[in-house]
């Protein structure tokens, strides 16, 4: 009688199992999605910080860049090396380790005194970063049942919340009180790892189902996985990604000058107080949260390459258009530019995700972290030019960025599936 009940009982497992994976665990996306909004936010303070920091030092635009690119060296260009290294040995609880880097940042970016610790303070903040993001977006994909687009865009809408929040926080804050009251944040820190910790066991239970799996369904598995996985050769897989890291890196480098020099580009041409520029780029921010929901929603049901070709056409002229307008019009414009540029990226990340399935790691590090980190390099290079020309120059110059879109027409789409 015991004989006969084994062999029911695999496949009843396996059912359990493949259920569990194709439902969305919204509880999961949402945990995520919470932690990457505390995650960026506590990183958006330090570019909230320039202004202080510039007054405060006496440095110059291009050490304004220098900061963006120690941030951004750590939280992005390592960010691929932690994807590709989590690919093989998957980490759960590292989610947590990379907030413990966060904190120490903060704390001590709230005590530097020299223009080397603040760099350093800036580099430790990235760190956590690129932690950080690899492996959440492997969990998040791994919660999504099949809904990867809303998936991929509630995950990223907290970090983007998180990025709006920050300069809010500093003009009312850290603006007000200072430097030193960077530590208050440390707190949010806190919050983050424990929160992940929880998230971690999911994670690491989720994986211990996967292994109860009868080893044939498993070699099923694997052979389906090896079959569907690429029906394009690696040259156009790779020309592909090369593409797609091109779209992001003309966006980030235009997102990197509004993020970095908007507050100054409106004190320079308008004269407004820091606390208004600051709530200008709030709005701004909250613009590209809003444009990430839409388009991972609007994504998963007419197809990524839709999405990417209204991204580069509806950005472009009001990007062009902001330089010349008032005070009331920059700000709808940038609003505008922000909503439309940002409704792109989960159908970019997606897009990549389907390339290369099964290196979801891989792939996060590249586009949350190497495309971030071009566009570091990017912020540099403005704050360079900002200083042999003006800021107002900046701005005249970083739309032309946006016409490597056009590269949109080289992608491939994948033979019986919408992107």
């Amino acid at each position: 009688m015991a004989a006969g009940v084994a062999p029911a009982a695999a496949p009843a497992t396996t059912a359990a199992i493949s259920a569990s994976a194709n439902s969305t665990t919204f509880a999961v996306i949402l945990s995520l999605s919470f932690c990457h909004l505390l995650n960026d936010m506590m990183q958006s303070l330090v570019p909230a910080l320039y202004p202080i920091l510039k007054d405060s030092y006496a440095l110059s635009f291009g050490q304004i860049g220098l900061i963006t690119l120690a941030f951004q060296c750590t939280a992005s260009m390592l960010q691929p090396v932690v994807g590709m290294y989590t690919d093989r040995k998957p980490q759960p609880y590292s989610l947590m380790v990379g907030m413990g880097f966060t904190l120490v940042g903060l704390l001590l970016m709230s005590r530097a005194n020299t223009y080397p610790l603040i760099l350093f303070a800036a580099a430790l903040i990235g760190m956590g970063s690129s932690v950080f993001h690899p492996e959440a977006s492997r969990v998040a994909r791994m919660a999504a049942g099949g809904r990867y687009g809303l998936a991929q865009s509630l995950f990223q809408v907290g970090g983007n919340m998180g990025s709006a929040a920050g300069p809010l926080l500093a003009a009312f804050i850290v603006v007000p009180a200072g430097q030193q009251s960077i530590v208050w944040f440390s707190g949010a820190a806190f919050v983050a790892m424990a929160v992940l910790f929880q998230v971690g066991g999911w994670y690491s239970r989720r994986r211990a189902e996967s292994k109860a799996a009868a080893k044939p369904a498993a070699r099923s598995k694997a052979s389906a996985t090896t079959t569907t996985a690429s029906p394009l050769s690696r040259r156009r897989v790779g020309v592909a990604i090369a593409i797609l890291v091109a779209l992001l890196f003309s966006k980030n480098v235009y997102s990197a000058s509004l993020g970095s020099y908007f507050t100054f580009y409106l004190i320079s041409k308008f004269g407004v107080e820091v606390q208004t520029a600051q709530l200008y780029l709030f709005a701004f921010l909250v613009g590209i949260v809003m444009g990430t929901i839409a388009g991972g929603i609007v994504g998963d049901k007419v197809g990524r390459i839709p999405v990417m070709w209204f991204s580069i056409v509806g950005a472009l002229p009001f990007a062009l258009m902001l330089p010349y307008a008032s005070l009331f019009w920059t700000g709808v414009l940038a609003v505008a530019v922000a909503m439309i540029m940002a409704s792109a990226f989960s159908a970019i990340l997606v897009y990549a995700q389907e390339l290369l399935p099964g290196r979801v790691g891989l792939v996060a590090g590249m586009f949350f972290g190497f495309s971030f980190g071009l566009g570091g390099l990017g912020a540099a290079a403005l704050g360079q030019l900002a200083d042999l020309t003006s800021i107002d120059t900046v701005y005249k110059v970083t739309p032309f960025l946006l016409v490597l879109g056009l590269l949109t027409a080289f992608l491939p789409r994948h033979p019986g599936r919408p992107i």
